[in-house]
């Protein structure tokens, strides 16, 4: 039985969570001796994407009552589909609202955040991020099925292209209870939790004006923005840039923190990064400690000399 993956996409774009996904149920379905189904909805991308990454088939689903996001509906919708034991999503925040349900519409166990490949397959067993990060544990399914959310940035994408067959689904979803009261999509230019660069501040900048040099330290490394939690509360960045333990919890390659003291609810949403650099005029503030490189100095003087050195490293 195939190996099964939902494939996010964005108002019908797929983004790397979604290669990210396949690229993990590829590494297991390798593991069992199977192959990979993926499930999507109301894609305008062509499957040929998700080919590349090793999805052997790819089941596309048309509803044009799920033109609009919601995790019951979309739940609903891929159960119809989804026959498979072992069934991945990336943990991306629409995906990890619908993986719950379908666990529970399945009767099966839910495993989230994990961060490589299994362990074992039958039993499935993984290591997942834990305790806000501080940890990682060892989880087992002994259910006759298992759900799985991948940790963004964790396992990466791997290219395995395969000649793959698309299949089209008609599904009518009743959602008559369903109401969709808000849903906020990124609208900057690179999805936040995807970015492998973050260049984060805090209230160290002193106030919005101050975040342009952030932005183009940011917009030369190719990178996203992002805040701590006081940053968005006082309104000077939008919740959707607070990264942290209440915030999105990030695992970029390379995070840059600057003007933030790195409190532990602070750390919970980004200690997943591989390589931490701290910017903070205080040499007591508690980032360091958990900082790969750290400057202490003036932001408004290391941030300008740092863009201007990599701007001429850049030719």
């Amino acid at each position: 039985m195939a190996i099964f993956v939902y494939a996010e996409n964005i108002n019908g774009v797929y983004k790397k969570a979604a290669f990210e996904a396949v690229s993990y149920a590829k590494a297991i379905a390798d593991q069992a001796g199977d192959s990979v189904t993926a499930v999507t909805v109301n894609p305008t991308d062509s499957s040929e994407q998700l080919y590349k990454f090793g999805a052997e088939k790819v089941v596309v689903i048309k509803d044009e009552g799920l033109k609009n996001f919601s995790a019951h509906a979309y739940a609903k919708a891929v159960n119809e589909v989804f026959d498979g034991k072992i069934i991945v999503f990336p943990h991306t925040a629409d995906a990890s609202a619908v993986a719950p349900m379908l666990a529970v519409l399945k009767n099966y166990s839910i495993i989230t955040n994990a961060l490589k490949a299994p362990e074992s397959v039958a039993p499935f067993q993984v290591t997942r991020r834990s305790f806000s990060g501080k940890g990682y544990m060892h989880a087992k399914s002994d259910a006759e099925g298992v759900v799985v959310t991948v940790l963004q940035n964790a396992f990466g994408t791997k290219e395995n292209p395969v000649s793959g067959t698309e299949e089209v689904r008609e599904v009518s979803v009743a959602s008559d209870d369903i109401k969709v009261i808000s849903h906020e999509q990124s609208s900057g230019k690179l999805d936040l939790k995807e970015a492998e660069v973050v260049v984060s501040a805090g209230r160290g900048m002193k106030g919005p004006e101050n975040w342009g040099m952030i932005e183009e330290l940011a917009d030369l490394l190719g990178a996203a923005t992002a805040c701590s939690k006081p940053v968005s509360d006082i309104g000077w960045r939008t919740h959707n840039e607070h990264v942290g333990q209440t915030g999105k919890a990030i695992a970029p390659n390379l995070y840059i923190a600057v003007g933030i003291s790195g409190a532990i609810q602070h750390l919970a949403g980004v200690n997943g990064s591989k390589t931490i650099v701290v910017i903070n005029n205080d040499p007591e503030a508690p980032f360091f400690k958990s900082a790969d490189y750290g400057v202490v100095g003036d932001a408004f003087e290391v941030v300008p000399a740092l863009t201007e050195k990599i701007r001429a490293l850049k030719g």
